[in-house]
């Protein structure tokens, strides 16, 4: 256990990108834990980060902020490609690590990432999909029996984000995330984990039985378009679609589910969850959801750090998700 029953737990935060301010509203939001540094190579970044949030003390590298300020925990929302290196830098110093996904850009360099940190230190990674309030309420539901045994599902994230919109500037995905052009392993690696982690959740475990993966839009390397036949251990069998490329499509994406039961059936659709067999309806505000499952995270891990409990999404439990993401690669036979 780290920090104490009185004194909240010191958290930096490597990063200080468009998702930093999730990550820094969350902890503001989780009591008995503070933000105490911010490191990112940009100094206006980092400042205007710490300005907007209160945070003491800016640092333009991990290492220098490591080296002046004592911690209780690293919140890493860092590019993925400095995943690994800031958890082995993190871990060499014993500080608490939490990492933002995809913890690294393939599965065998998480493996080896995982194995090499070991039990050093606690080790999570940052999913919050799961965490989004609607889906903590489906997976009650199902442990209640309200639909019985799933047995089909289908979920549908569709979006405009790389659809042209302004003359001469990069589609809207890219002007928020400009990264993702440059990513040959795109919308499964970046986007889609959510869903397919999420899905993982619900159904206590998945296998990807099929998989395509196609580019339609000429901004970027990687797929941005991909359909995935999945199967739960349980025999249920649906479909997980994405595209980024839908003409008309709403700018951000939005999760469409459908979980088919012996008994009933649960949909999610436009911020509204049904269920079918008692007429519930709940809707939430889409941007307050969102920022909750960040909220989620944050009380999870520190209340997790305090206790010497085990983490929902520790690294080696995520390895599961990023061997899926890995599978659907291998099946379409993108990286070929």
């Amino acid at each position: 256990m780290t920090g104490t029953a009185s004194a909240p737990l010191r958290i930096g935060l490597i990063g200080a990108g468009m998702i930093s301010r999730y990550h820094l509203t969350a902890w503001q939001r989780c009591a008995g834990a503070e933000v105490v540094a911010i490191a990112d190579p940009s100094a206006e970044a980092a400042q205007g980060r710490a300005s907007e949030f209160g945070v003491p003390a800016t640092f333009a590298d991990a290492d220098a902020l490591f080296d002046a300020v004592p911690l209780d925990a690293v919140d890493i929302a860092a590019p993925m490609e400095f995943h690994a290196a800031l958890c082995r830098a993190a871990a060499a110093r014993g500080i608490a690590i939490m990492c933002q996904k995809p913890l690294c850009p393939t599965l065998a360099e998480a493996r080896a990432l995982v194995a090499e940190i070991g039990d050093r230190v606690p080790f999570m990674v940052h999913e919050n999909w799961r965490f989004r309030p609607q889906y903590r309420l489906i997976r009650r539901w199902l442990d209640e029996g309200r639909i019985g045994r799933v047995r089909a599902f289908t979920l549908e994230v569709m979006t405009s984000g790389l659809v042209p919109d302004l003359p001469g500037q990069p589609p809207p995905a890219l002007r928020r995330q400009a990264f993702m052009a440059r990513m040959p392993r795109l919308t499964v690696l970046e986007g889609m984990i959510h869903q397919i982690d999420t899905l993982r959740f619900l159904l206590d475990g998945l296998s990807v039985a099929g998989a395509r993966l196609a580019r339609l839009s000429d901004a970027v390397i990687g797929e941005d378009t991909a359909m995935l036949l999945l199967e739960s251990p349980d025999g249920a069998i649906g479909t997980l679609s994405t595209s980024l490329t839908v003409p008309g499509g709403p700018p951000r994406s939005s999760d469409t589910m459908r979980l088919i039961g012996e008994r009933g059936t649960i949909t999610f659709e436009d911020s509204t969850l049904r269920w079918s067999g008692g007429g519930d309806t709940q809707t939430w505000d889409r941007e307050e959801a969102y920022q909750a499952s960040f909220d989620g995270v944050m009380a999870h891990f520190a209340d997790a750090l305090r206790r010497g409990a085990p983490f929902e999404t520790s690294a080696a439990e995520n390895l599961a998700t990023l061997q899926l993401v890995d599978d659907v690669y291998r099946l379409a036979r993108w990286d070929q």
